[in-house]
C-alpha cells in the first residue's frame, strides 16, 4: 500500500529526513515513533505532498507519487489528521465535514450518516461551531473530517495528544473499529503504551533516520523504550 525508499525531506536548507524508508501493507495498523523533533511530522507531510522530497521515492499503491501534486495524493485516497487538529472555527461541525468531501461527487448522506456512526457525539453538535467543541470533540470532528472523502490510508499526527483518558478511550474505540473494517493506518504516538498495544508493528525515527524496525509485540517486552530511543540515537 505505502513504500518510502531512500526519502531525503528538508525545509528550505535544514534536512530533516535522511534516507528513511518504511513500507506497509494494505490494512496494515503501524506505528511510527521517536522522540519530539525526530521528524515524524515531516515523514507524514512528504507522503501528502504538503512538502517535497529532495530525493527517493514514495509509492502509494503501486504508483509514484513522490512529486505528485497534494490535491492528486488526496484523490489517489490518502488523507491525514493533522496534529493540532485544524479545524475551521467559526464554521459548524456539519460544514466541517463537508469540506473533507469537497472533491466527491453525488450525494453524501451516506457519509455523514458513517462518521455520525462512528462519532455519535459529532451528530449532537453538527449545527454547532467547531470552535466550541472541547479538545476531544475537535479530534473527533478532524478524524471525521478526513473519512469524509473515503480514504484508503489514513495518517494520524499525535491523536491523543492532550486528551483526558475517558476521551482517549473513545476515539480509540473509533479507531480499532476503522481497523477493523480494513483501513490502512499510519499513527504518529507520543504515548507509547497506546500505540504500541494499537499497532502491529513500528518504525523508530530517531534525528531523521529510521533506527529500528520491529514488530510491536517484540517492542512492549523491552523494560523502557525511552532508554532506546537514547541508545540508538545517531552518533555526531
Amino acid at each position: 500500500m505505502l513504500r518510502l525508499s531512500e526519502v531525503h525531506a528538508s525545509y528550505g536548507a535544514a534536512t530533516v529526513l535522511h534516507g528513511v524508508s518504511i513500507e506497509m501493507g494494505a490494512g496494515e495498523t503501524v506505528a511510527l515513533l521517536g522522540p519530539n523533533g525526530a521528524g515524524k511530522s515531516t515523514l507524514l507531510a512528504a507522503v501528502t505532498g504538503t512538502i517535497r522530497s529532495r530525493s527517493g521515492s514514495i509509492v502509494f499503491d503501486g504508483a509514484e507519487i513522490v512529486r505528485a501534486p497534494a490535491h492528486r495524493i488526496v484523490q489517489a485516497g490518502v488523507r491525514l489528521v493533522p496534529e493540532g487538529r485544524l479545524v475551521f472555527s467559526p464554521f459548524s461541525v456539519e460544514d466541517n465535514l463537508r469540506l473533507g468531501a469537497l472533491r466527491l461527487e453525488g450525494e453524501l448522506s451516506e457519509r455523514f450518516d458513517y462518521v455520525y456512526r462512528l462519532f455519535p457525539r459529532l451528530a449532537e453538535r453538527k449545527k454547532q461551531p467547531a470552535g466550541t467543541l472541547s479538545g476531544g470533540e475537535q479530534q473527533m470532528l478532524a478524524i471525521g473530517r478526513a473519512l469524509m472523502s473515503r480514504p484508503r490510508l489514513l495518517l494520524l499526527d499525535e491523536p491523543f495528544l492532550g486528551l483526558a483518558p475517558l476521551v482517549v478511550h473513545q476515539i480509540r474505540s473509533a479507531l480499532e473499529k476503522l481497523r477493523a473494517s480494513g483501513l490502512t493506518l499510519l499513527i504518529v504516538e507520543q504515548k507509547l503504551d497506546i500505540a504500541l498495544a494499537f499497532a502491529s508493528r513500528a518504525y523508530v525515527l530517531i534525528k531523521g533516520a529510521v533506527v529500528l524496525h520491529d514488530t510491536t509485540a517484540d517492542l512492549v517486552r523491552r523494560a523502557n523504550l525511552a532508554d532506546l530511543y537514547l541508545s540508538l540515537a545517531p552518533r555526531g
